[in-house]
């Protein structure tokens, strides 16, 4: 089973750190409190920043400091080849925000990442978060807040608006992953089922989706097959998108009726997921239900 579940005491590496990207988000998740111990740079004039050691390579990082779990800030050109070498060095928990990976390249990170048994986050991904514990990534801190309802999100812009006004109304969140918008990409809704049913702090599961590919399909048919026994809820973007056209996401393409959002609606709904297309109505719904079943 796949357990995507972080805490404060977790050490953490990130491949990049003194890059732009990396040294703000090393900050930001540092303030928040993740346990930063470690970074990785080629740049060996940067020895630290901030008071976290750098190191020139993934196997010193692991060596010095015992971290199995890495976030990677590096271009998409780059990221098969710190995968390669945070995978050698022993990393087993991989976070990857980079966006625009070559396809062939995110292949080859997918067979690598099965084959090892590393759970990979991304790519394209806003991260994940245990609300009031750790985040991995660049989700806002006001749209964090610790609850029941486990969230996964192909969107990183709607998901924040959607965390943000749960969060208003009191409704937060267990554990939150961002799984990406690619349509190559590691962890998919389907995989954190069995994770988010036995998870007792999970009380029910909102999924933050889109137009195009089939992962819906894919959720809806994992949650009636493992008899998966929480409410769960489900908002779709892109229900007025024109066929063939991206919205967005790589993955986010319709061809006549696949990936459309009537398919994806049919399919949860047969499974048992109230489907919602507005913020609106899904903020109102899930933050009611949550409430009258005492959730929260």
């Amino acid at each position: 089973m796949i357990d995507p579940r972080i805490d404060r005491s977790t050490p953490v590496i990130v491949q990049g750190m003194t890059g732009r990207a990396g040294q703000l988000h090393t900050r930001l998740m540092r303030e928040y409190g993740t346990n930063i111990v470690g970074g990785v740079s080629r740049r060996m004039e940067t020895r630290e920043v901030n008071g976290v050691p750098v190191f020139a390579t993934c196997h010193a990082a692991v060596q010095a400091t015992g971290a199995r779990t890495s976030i990677a800030f590096v271009g998409a050109f780059q990221l098969l080849e710190a995968m390669q070498e945070a995978i050698g060095a022993g990393v087993r928990y991989m976070v990857t925000p980079t966006e625009g990976v070559p396809v062939h390249d995110a292949m080859k990170a997918l067979e690598l990442t099965r084959n090892a048994g590393v759970t990979w986050i991304g790519g394209s991904t806003p991260g994940m978060a245990v609300p009031g514990a750790a985040k991995l990534g660049f989700l806002p801190n006001d749209a964090l807040r610790s609850g029941p309802l486990g969230l996964m999100s192909k969107s990183g812009t709607l998901s924040y608006e959607a965390g943000y006004r749960l969060a208003q109304r009191g409704v937060g969140q267990s554990v939150w992953v961002g799984v990406g918008g690619d349509p190559v990409k590691g962890v998919r809704y389907a995989d954190l089922i069995p994770f988010y049913a036995s998870d007792e702090q999970t009380r029910a599961l909102l999924i933050i989706g889109e137009i195009g590919g089939h992962e819906e399909e894919e959720f809806a048919v994992a949650i009636e097959a493992q008899r998966f026994a929480k409410p769960v809820f489900a908002l779709i973007a892109g229900s007025s998108a024109p066929e063939g056209v991206t919205m967005g996401h790589a993955g986010a393409l319709v061809h006549g009726t696949h990936g459309s959002f009537a398919s994806k609606r049919a399919a949860l709904s047969a499974a048992g997921v109230e489907v919602f297309s507005t913020l609106e109505d899904m903020e109102r719904t899930v933050a009611d239900v949550c409430k009258n079943r005492g959730f929260v």
